[in-house]
């Protein structure tokens, strides 16, 4: 095969590409430039041949994809990413720029979306003994080739690579493209050379492995003999290299259509979407992917000195995150990059020896700063835009103009938002990111460091990823209004919900989301549930969402008058069936009870600030129970020591009398075991080693228990021990260690010297005391010396 195949008159103009391929892309447009062709045909689907317009409009900046997804399923969908190093990308902008018709011919998506459907549905049919066929699914004459092919799944770069001595086809594609000159000189030469491989590959391995490629190969073929009829002469081909022999090669128009006889077909929707260069990564319609997207879009937009350019632009964004990287830097690490490459047999410098490079020279061998150029450079956070002329579904519309109105700008950069929920910008946007998360549009997620619903502010981490998209067409079936969807979305998930705790959650994701009309239906399910669930457990897990509901409720301007009466029921049926379900535990059931148990005291901690809630009568019932569970003997060890704790912490408890259930808990007659985990659920979790710390009484009592353990069975108390203690702070756990070397009761009793409790001194000292009252007063104003005098008293006391 020679060059003058490609320009027979009468026969297509077949440009085989790499998708995402920066060479490519410049060797396409000089093919064209040369060629003038009358008609482009680009690989991609033929439903978006009504949106080609689109990619001229002056608000259409790549990365882009073009988004096919099932009407009647819209979670089904397939993308076709496009950059604007990608020669698809290219070829398309050239057609409209010269008034030339672009027309897409791949396998349509109808098929496509179909086909993968009907695998999946043969997938399961195969988990259950079915045989399952080729990927083709086992249509004309291809069934049988792919039949042999599918266990060699064949990559063309990674074998041409290979052949060539290369270990990696993205170095082996550099050097023979990238670094070559593409679209020089003869502006069709590349194009041959490829496919004089790419025919060797094919006649050695047919398909590849690639089945599916077969039918869509008879599908092009029929596309271009439709434009030779009309254009006759000048239609040229934008396609992956790999399709170009099976393209070339002539068949008869009836084999082809035998090929595409009796394809499932689904209806199909299709638009423009913005994509990221961080995506790019993945395969997308024409499975496709690369792992440089940054460098491939450098390569592609600089007119010369790549490499140079490159290290300037990595000099850049280290001295922006306060490295010391200097001119000189820049110059040593190109002259690196140039020996590296010479070392290596390589025409330029590729993005290994600048990786290379940038390590030695302007890192100083580590990894740390390389990394942040990999994330932010190499691979980048660009986001592309489309207009808003192009087709979507209600609910994405509504979305954008929500986006605009609240100044919420979708981006592929991870970015922090704080808002103050007590002003109206602040609210709409909760609101808003609440919703979408209801929908399962995990744009915004809370940061969990600093988001809370107790406090007047929330800390989100907002993500615009290109998926999104498709949760949003999907989501469209709900509503075409955020709030519409979101509220019909959570009704749904009320009615479907398959334990207490999930209703309650989502009782609590209404509030958050401002979704009255959602409320009476969820609070009605709620009901319902948890008049009939009897599972002290789920009632423990479901309680908490409530309280929290009804405490932070009227921050976000909702009521909550409703959720009061229902967590008061659940809070007693909670001290009612405690107690028993209590009894006879194991140890896994009885810690993950102790779980329960901390749930509750806190939930009912928060209930005091909450007007409609009969705390006093619910605060004095959970006492009691604490109480109960404190003293019954069938009630597991962890059990008892919790609730002394939480009776201890709460003041409704002596220090005296907690060291008499300690005492009693740790006797000679108390079984080891036992013994550990009271300790463990008395001081194990916040605040347990500072108890000990100032409580020498309550030290001495473990101290004792401990060096009177026998040692047969130390060895089985040990790891629970070291899991109690190990969750103190490293302060913590020196300070107990200086007592334990000292020996309880001999501290330095200067000290503690007519101490009037263990651990603190004998009265308050004034002076320190009023040293504070600058600052009081800087906080409060001028005006707060009679609050400051109050304080002052209070501290005394």
């Amino acid at each position: 095969m020679n060059g003058s195949r490609a320009r027979d008159v009468g026969q297509p103009l077949l440009l085989g590409v790499r998708h995402h391929g920066p060479g490519s892309a410049k060797a396409v447009r000089a093919a064209l430039e040369a060629s003038r062709p009358r008609v482009v045909l680009i690989e991609g689907p033929p439903e978006a041949d009504p949106l080609v317009p689109l990619a001229a409009a002056e608000d259409m900046r790549p990365p882009v994809a073009l988004l096919a997804h099932a009407v009647d399923e819209p979670g089904r969908s397939a993308f076709w990413p496009l950059a604007a190093f990608s020669p698809e990308w290219v070829a398309l902008r050239w057609a409209l720029e010269h008034g030339v018709p672009a027309r897409f011919v791949d396998l349509p998506a109808a098929h496509t979306l179909a086909w993968e459907r009907d695998e999946e549905d043969r997938g399961e049919e195969d988990k259950d003994g079915g045989d399952k066929d080729g990927e083709d699914g086992g249509t004309g004459a291809g069934a049988e080739q792919d039949a042999l092919d599918e266990d060699v799944r064949v990559d063309p770069l990674g074998v041409l690579a290979d052949t060539a001595g290369y270990d990696d086809a993205e170095r082996w594609w550099e050097d023979v493209v990238e670094h070559r000159g593409a679209g020089k000189g003869d502006a069709l030469a590349p194009f041959t050379a490829l496919e004089e491989a790419m025919t060797a590959l094919r006649e050695t391995y047919g398909s590849g492995g690639h089945g599916r490629d077969l039918i869509r190969e008879a599908h092009m073929r029929l596309r271009i003999r439709d434009a030779q009829r009309e254009f006759e002469a000048g239609v040229a081909v934008v396609c992956g290299a790999w399709h170009v022999p099976a393209l070339r090669r002539r068949t008869g128009v009836t084999a082809d259509r035998a090929l595409l006889r009796g394809l499932p077909k689904v209806k199909t929707d299709v638009t423009w979407v913005p994509w990221t260069h961080r995506r790019l990564s993945r395969a997308g319609g024409y499975g496709a992917g690369i792992d440089s997207p940054g460098w491939y879009a450098h390569l592609f937009a600089v007119p010369d000195r790549p490499v140079e350019r490159w290290l300037t632009k990595v000099a850049g964004l280290l001295r922006a995150e306060d490295r010391t990287v200097s001119p000189g830097h820049v110059i040593e690490a190109v002259r690196l990059a140039e020996t590296l490459a010479a070392l290596r047999g390589r025409p330029l410098p590729g993005l290994g020896e600048a990786t290379d490079a940038v390590r030695a020279v302007m890192c100083e061998g580590s990894d740390v700063p390389l990394a942040l150029v990999h994330d932010r450079l190499v691979v980048g956070d660009v986001l592309g835009e489309v207009p808003h002329t192009v087709p979507a579904v209600p609910l994405q519309r509504d979305l954008e103009r929500t986006q605009r109105r609240l100044r919420l700008r979708p981006e592929a950069a991870e970015r922090e938002l704080d808002l103050d929920l007590r002003e109206e910008t602040g609210a709409e946007r909760s609101r808003l990111l609440h919703r979408l998360r209801l929908l399962g549009i995990d744009w915004g997620r809370p940061a969990a460091y600093r988001s809370g619903t107790g406090t007047f502010r929330e800390t989100w981490r907002l993500r615009w990823e290109p998926e999104l998209a498709v949760r949003t067409a999907e989501a469209g079936v709900w509503g075409t209004t955020v709030l519409a969807a979101a509220t019909a979305k959570a009704e749904a998930d009320a009615v479907a919900a398959r334990g207490l705790a999930d209703v309650t959650a989502l009782a609590e994701h209404c509030l958050l989301a401002a979704l009255p009309d959602a409320l009476p239906v969820v609070m009605r399910v709620l009901a319902d549930r948890a008049a009939l669930d009897t599972d002290v457990a789920h009632l423990a897990q479901a309680l908490p969402a409530l309280v929290r509901s009804l405490r932070y409720g009227d921050v976000r301007g909702t009521g909550t008058a409703a959720l009061a009466e229902v967590a008061a029921g659940l809070a007693e049926r909670v001290f009612v069936g405690l107690s028993p379900a209590c009894a006879g535990l194991d140890a896994d059931a009885a810690e993950e009870m102790r779980g329960h148990v901390d749930a509750v005291h806190g939930a009912l901690s928060l209930l005091g600030d909450v007007p409609a809630a009969p705390d006093g009568r619910l605060r004095a019932r959970w006492r009691a129970v604490l109480r109960t569970l404190s003293a019954r003997d069938t009630v597991p060890g962890v059990l008892r020591g919790r609730a002394v704790r939480l009776l201890l912490d709460e003041g409704e408890l002596a220090q005296d009398e907690a060291a008499r259930f300690m005492g009693l808990a740790l006797s000679p007659g108390t079984p080891p075991a036992d013994a550990a985990a009271w300790i463990e659920g008395f001081v194990g979790g916040c605040g347990g080693g500072l108890l000990l710390v100032h409580d020498e009484r309550l030290f001495g009592l473990v101290d004792r228990w401990l060096t009177a353990v026998p040692t047969e069975a130390f060895t089985d108390v040990l790891p629970l021990l070291r899991r109690t203690f190990s969750a103190y702070e490293p302060g913590v756990r020196r300070t107990l260690g200086e007592l334990v070397r000292r020996g309880p009761g001999r501290r330095d009793r200067t000290d503690t010297a007519a101490a009037g409790a263990p651990g603190f001194g004998p009265g308050v000292d004034e002076a320190r005391a009023d040293a504070v009252l600058p600052v009081l007063r800087l906080l409060l104003g001028p005006d707060c010396d009679e609050g400051t005098r109050g304080e002052r008293v209070g501290v005394r006391r």
